[in-house]
């Protein structure tokens, strides 16, 4: 177990990288021999993180708790509730094996800003015992109060971007 870990990293804002942070961090840990384990939230398609999985494998696990397709706020279903659940629930499993040395929960925030995790549960997986594991969660509109518990947040906020120009999300850039 490697004890200098255990810190929470958010990496929210409106704009693009969230993801990417994430992941360049996990290539990053992954070069010095850590394991990691990416759990993704609302999130049902194959992109470019999943794609790699079998290449970095096993040092590199993905999981997906998600439907294809976008949620709006405010329309989730109970199906989307109940992956979102099944997601934390699996969380906290690995997070308890202490088999990984950093686990991402890729957009949890948007999850709990959409009202498919509560609250209160997110806080409680937070404040278990996460000595050699770092925990980094991404998405949109991180709450207040899981920001408090976090030791690292980054805000992401775009200054420029293309899609302003008509231009779409882009295999290999985007997913």
């Amino acid at each position: 177990m490697k004890s200098h870990l255990g810190k929470i990293h958010i990496y929210t804002g409106p704009g693009q990288g969230k993801t990417q942070a994430a992941l360049g961090l996990a290539l990053r840990a992954l070069g010095r021999g850590y394991k990691v384990c990416v759990i993704q939230f609302m999130k049902g398609k194959l992109s470019g993180e999943n794609l790699i999985a079998k290449k970095l494998a096993p040092d590199y696990k993905i999981y997906q708790f998600g439907k294809p397709g976008f949620i709006k706020k405010g329309e989730g279903t109970m199906q989307d509730k109940k992956l979102a659940k099944q997601g934390l629930d699996f969380a906290k499993k690995i997070l308890q094996e202490k088999k990984i040395d950093l686990l991402i929960l890729d957009e949890v925030n948007v999850a709990l800003d959409f009202g498919l995790l509560k609250l209160q549960d997110v806080i409680e997986f937070l404040k278990r015992d996460r000595t050699g594991v770092e925990i980094i969660l991404t998405g949109r509109a991180a709450h207040r109060k899981v920001c408090e518990l976090a030791d690292l947040v980054t805000y992401m906020k775009n200054a420029k971007h293309y899609f302003k120009k008509g231009i779409g999300a882009r295999e290999g850039i985007e997913f």
